[in-house]
């Protein structure tokens, strides 16, 4: 007999949490992927979908990359014998030239680091996060209208 292949389930979509607000103010530069440092009631949490991502920000203190900012809340029935800190800063994981990469960006050009989303790889939980510049108001308005003329063309398509 063969070997019978395991079929992936299909839970849906591997991610976590997104942070619009940050696709809607910012314009992002570079992306990278970075590993999450956990404690175990947080992992539970995640797994519920007790994450928020939208005050969070990325700093670099010391050589090493820390998200501030990401809200995550503590299940009653998965701590009840460790303090949980919703709002504590976690430890992110990247190699080290893409820490420098990151520090070079925003030291000298002025960019910002930010959180885009969380999500599942493998059994591990990663962050997306990018080196951001800020929009102004009429930038967000012209990608708007930009946004609502690809609607009416592809609806315009449609119908012809």
């Amino acid at each position: 007999m063969g070997k019978q292949k395991k079929k992936k389930s299909s839970n849906g979509s591997s991610t976590i949490a997104l942070n619009k607000k940050a696709r809607h103010d910012y314009s992002i530069a570079d992306k990278f992927e970075a590993g999450v440092q956990l404690q175990g009631w947080e992992v539970k949490s995640i797994r519920a979908g007790k994450v928020q991502l939208v005050d969070s920000f990325v700093i670099i203190k010391n050589g090493e990359v820390w998200l501030v900012g990401a809200h995550m809340t503590p299940l009653i029935q998965a701590c009840t014998h460790v303090v949980a800190e919703p709002r504590r800063e976690r430890k992110l994981l990247l190699n080290k030239k893409e820490i420098n990469k990151l520090f070079r960006h925003t030291a000298n050009e002025g960019h910002t680091c930010v959180c885009l989303a969380l999500y599942w790889k493998g059994a591990n939980v990663k962050a997306e996060i990018a080196t951001v510049t800020g929009k102004k108001q009429h930038d967000k308005r012209a990608e708007e209208k930009n946004r609502d003329w690809d609607r009416q063309k592809s609806r315009i398509m449609k119908e012809n």
